[in-house]
């Protein structure tokens, strides 16, 4: 192993000196693996280690071709997955990001970017498939060594099994972790600083199962790699013992290997209990017991000679010394018996009974975190009320979300490597920034949908009710909070978004609005309406004065 291959993105934020820790940098990722020293140089000391990782992805991936096991995988990644005629797969959320129009219109863009490299849209589901199975994923970012700001120009899919990621500890004279544990046994567990690590990965292209590499092992090389030029994800699930990297399927490992043992031996069973077989009693009258027995092996190979004809051949071949699961019995009978007789013996019982076969399939498919009401494809699909959706498959969609969340993490890898490339950002911003960009993930959960429209609508109705309440029992602000439960940054959104609408005139001014009628109240500019008992009186008629005498 010589020299780094690839590039290096340098950090400028740096820790400063006073702050201090006697805990040293953890990684939660299963790499705990450092490199040794010795006579005949360095070497990648993770002896069993690399070994058990790639029996480990070896298992993971003949455990996925396994019938139950693969349908459930596929109802993991259709969930995740969802692809669609006209949209992508995933999209960018930079709703939250406090930045400006033109920042985040370049970050869609290099995102967008990003997605044509991956050809995500076609190759989505076998991207997650493939993370979900082996527990990592990697992808070597490839660039222009020469031109290195255009950014990214390839990315170049690695196999998990021939892949690395291995943590050194930088050589500082006589420091080492013996001597850091004597100063910080020595110390007051405070102003030791720990040796750095350098972290790269070895990329070796003939490895094969079952063998160690390094400076000893000259039959395998490693290629050393920068921790920039790859993207690492795993899955997130650790043997905190062991310091490995699990993928979602070891916990089916057992489950499996239970279903398959039952149903060989479930196999096993019919095929020698289900036919039914034959017992020959031969009478051998008073022949001598050797002679007996002579008698009856003639008489049973003369039955059981079987002549057959190979047709790939075109010889006659004999079957007699083959032996068959249908074999019958035969058992000699001496004279004053019944002579001989041919009786027949029952084939086995109950060879209907499944019970443990659903058993393990279910154990299987909770193993998976999956709900079992999956594992039967005639299982209608109700549209109905949260009430009739099983509790299951809301777990599932929370756990399916969370793996999504930890799939983005090689989003935000490449977004980050390729901001930085091409100059928008510095590794400060994107410090920031990494912590309000979201990936939003096309849904077909229709389980979770119904829950969610019920639970709205159930709010809504209730702040319904609430309304005459509203001044006299209850605050605007209790009723947002407490019954609509809104944040503080809905109240806020909402409240900017309702002023523009009002401006804007698409909806009318609450306060012009008679809570009491919900019509239009009169304008204070036309002067102040008056009250109904003092409106003036209509006008009277004129009075009739009656005609004087004679003026007819």
């Amino acid at each position: 192993m010589g020299r780094l291959f690839g590039f290096s993105i340098e950090d400028n934020e740096k820790t400063p000196p006073s702050v201090v820790s006697p805990i040293p940098p953890s990684n939660q990722d299963g790499s705990e693996h450092y490199v040794s020293t010795g006579f005949f140089g360095s070497y990648v000391d993770i002896e069993g280690v690399y070994k058990n990782e790639n029996e480990l992805i070896r298992r993971y991936r003949s455990m996925a071709l396994y019938p139950e096991c693969d349908s459930a995988i596929e109802d993991i990644v259709n969930e995740a997955i969802v692809s669609d005629t006209n949209d992508s797969p995933v999209k960018i959320e930079l709703s939250n990001l406090k930045a400006s129009d033109n920042i985040k219109k370049k970050v869609r863009e290099e995102f967008a970017y990003i997605l044509e490299l991956l050809d995500f849209d076609k190759k989505a589901h076998e991207i997650f498939r493939n993370w979900y199975i082996d527990g990592r994923l990697y992808y070597n970012k490839v660039i222009d060594q020469k031109n290195p700001q255009a950014g990214i120009q390839e990315l170049r899919y690695i196999d998990a099994s021939k892949m690395k990621y291995v943590r050194q500890i930088k050589k500082q004279g006589k420091d080492s972790i013996q001597t850091a544990q004597n100063q910080l046994a020595a110390s007051d567990n405070t102003g030791y600083n720990f040796p750095d690590i350098e972290e790269y990965f070895i990329y070796t292209p003939g490895q094969k199962s079952g063998t160690n590499y390094g400076a000893n092992n000259s039959s395998v090389k490693g290629i050393k790699m920068t921790k920039d030029s790859v993207t690492y994800c795993t899955s997130g699930l650790v043997d905190r013992n062991k310091g490995l990297t699990l993928s979602w399927l070891h916990k089916s490992i057992k489950p499996i290997n239970q279903l398959m043992m039952i149903e060989d031996s479930l196999v096993i069973y019919r095929l020698s209990r289900a036919p039914e077989r034959r017992i020959f009693y031969i009478d051998v009258g008073n022949l001598p017991k050797v002679k007996a027995e002579q008698y009856l092996r003639d008489v049973m190979m003369r039955y059981r000679n079987k002549l057959v004809y190979d047709a790939n051949t075109g010889e006659i071949r004999d079957d007699k010394k083959f032996m068959s699961m249908m074999e019958d019995f035969w058992l000699p009978r001496r004279e004053g018996g019944r002579g001989t007789e041919i009786t027949t013996l029952p084939g086995g019982q109950n060879l209907g009974e499944i019970t443990d076969i659903n058993y393990f399939q279910k154990k299987l498919y909770r193993a998976l975190n999956v709900p079992e009401s999956r594992l039967q494809g005639d299982s209608g699909f109700s549209m109905g009320r949260s009430s009739e959706i099983l509790r299951d498959e809301v777990k599932f969609s929370k756990f399916v979300g969370r793996m999504r969340k930890r799939f983005s993490s090689m989003f935000s890898d490449m977004l980050k490597t390729q901001l930085l490339l091409k100059n928008v950002i510095t590794s400060e911003d994107w410090e920031y920034m990494a912590d309000h960009i979201q990936y939003d993930f096309l849904y077909d959960n229709h389980f979770a949908e119904l829950k969610d429209a019920e639970i709205q609508t159930e709010r809504i109705n209730l702040a319904a009710l609430a309304e005459p309440y509203v001044g006299k029992y209850y605050s605007a602000d209790y009723v947002r909070r407490k019954i609509l439960r809104q944040t503080d940054e809905e109240i806020l959104e909402q409240d900017e978004i309702i002023e523009k609408e009002i401006e804007a005139g698409v909806i009318p001014d609450p306060a012009s609005i008679d809570p009491m009628t919900g019509m239009p109240m009169q304008d204070p500019a036309m002067g102040e309406p008056t009250p109904a008992m003092a409106a003036p009186p209509s006008p009277k008629d004129p009075e009739i004065t009656p005609p004087k005498g004679g003026d007819f």
